[in-house]
């Protein structure tokens, strides 16, 4: 039996769950959207999602810790969200699955309480950390577009477990699009156990369906053969390097242009892609564990290799930021010092840039 077999189980079952509650708001033209303080926008779905995930993940392991995106002081400021939002928690449900071990929130006060658990969590090193991000490309969510719901076990600050689910991400993807949706089915869902291989499963609105291992591919990879996965619109990263990076390693930018930060490792690792570069605008810049946690795991267990832009380990125990990492490399394992060489060349014959 695989280490953490009952945590990927539950993890599954929760994150198909809040799968079926977002694809319902999909079908709604007003997704309850509001403004949060950093301006990025936020739905129902993602306090909702958030509320199921940690009341599954907490009823089967009590002791764990929790870091999510959100908090839940805006619905305590606007009672009709909070509606909104309750609704949603206590109605969804899968179809056939015994939910003993999923269950609601026994209240509105424990939704809110359950989702502050992650809102109000700050990670570390000490035991374990559920780190989760409820709608990962909510921006894009709202669009009907490509959309990630993420779980991640930390043991220590150590990644052990991934789950993301995939939505609208069709059976057989090949190149991801963003507009090139599952319009027939319900998603799809990846997974991985450190040192034990990465799945993939159709997702269900019942039981879990079987799950197929996806074949080391990420560690043979030709320089010719680089495939990138790119977000043009971002305003954090400086998209001139980028471009100059894969000129000198002559392979096509911006190639896939995904919005969801989870979902480019969805596609580096069944996608056709298999090279991120991120090289951030600041020094002060730093990426939420949210956002990466879980999706590094599964494209490294497929064979690929993830550093930040000085070839240093991703830290995920200092808190809710990668605050000791600068910028991101993720690429095949066998390319990737070749790869991160050409990345700090670029940066060191940039006047502006400042090494971190």
């Amino acid at each position: 039996m695989n280490p953490y077999s009952k945590e990927l189980t539950i993890a599954c079952l929760a994150v198909q769950r809040a799968a079926i509650l977002t694809r319902d708001l999909l079908s709604i033209v007003d997704k309850g959207a509001l403004e949060k303080a950093d301006l990025s926008p936020v739905t129902v779905g993602d306090f909702a999602t958030q509320a199921l995930l940690i009341s599954a993940l907490h009823y089967n392991f009590p002791s764990d810790h929790f870091v999510g995106e959100e908090s839940a002081d805006e619905l305590r400021k606007k009672p009709a969200l909070l509606k909104r939002v309750w609704e949603l928690v206590r109605n969804t449900h899968l179809d056939d699955a015994d939910e003993v071990f999923l269950p609601h929130p026994s209240s509105l006060d424990d939704m809110l309480r359950l989702i502050d658990l992650g809102g109000a969590g700050q990670g570390g090193r000490e035991g374990r950390t559920w780190v989760l991000d409820p709608i990962d490309g909510t921006a894009t969510f709202i669009q009907g577009q490509q959309y990630a719901i993420n779980l991640a076990l930390l043991v220590r600050g150590e990644q052990q477990l991934g789950v993301i689910g995939c939505p609208n991400l069709p059976a057989t993807p090949g190149t991801i699009e963003e507009t090139r949706v599952d319009t027939d089915g319900h998603g799809c869902l990846l997974s991985a156990i450190k040192g034990h291989g990465a799945y993939i499963r159709l997702m269900t609105t019942g039981m879990l369906s079987p799950a197929t291992l996806i074949q080391k591919h990420a560690n043979s990879v030709k320089v010719e053969d680089i495939k990138v996965t790119e977000c043009t619109t971002t305003s954090s990263m400086v998209l001139s390097l980028h471009r100059e990076v894969f000129d000198r390693l002559g392979a096509a930018w911006p190639g896939t242009d995904l919005w969801s930060s989870l979902m480019k490792y969805v596609a580096l690792t069944i996608g056709g892609c298999n090279v991120n570069v991120r090289i951030v605008k600041s020094q002060s810049y730093k990426s939420c564990i949210w956002d990466h946690a879980g999706g590094q795991l599964i494209f490294e267990e497929v064979g690929g290799k993830v550093t930040d832009i000085n070839g240093k380990h991703i830290d995920f125990g200092l808190g809710r930021q990668m605050s000791a990492n600068f910028g991101l490399v993720c690429a095949p394992a066998n390319l990737h010092a070749q790869i991160l060489k050409v990345v700090q060349e670029v940066i060191a014959a940039e006047p502006h840039m400042v090494a971190p």
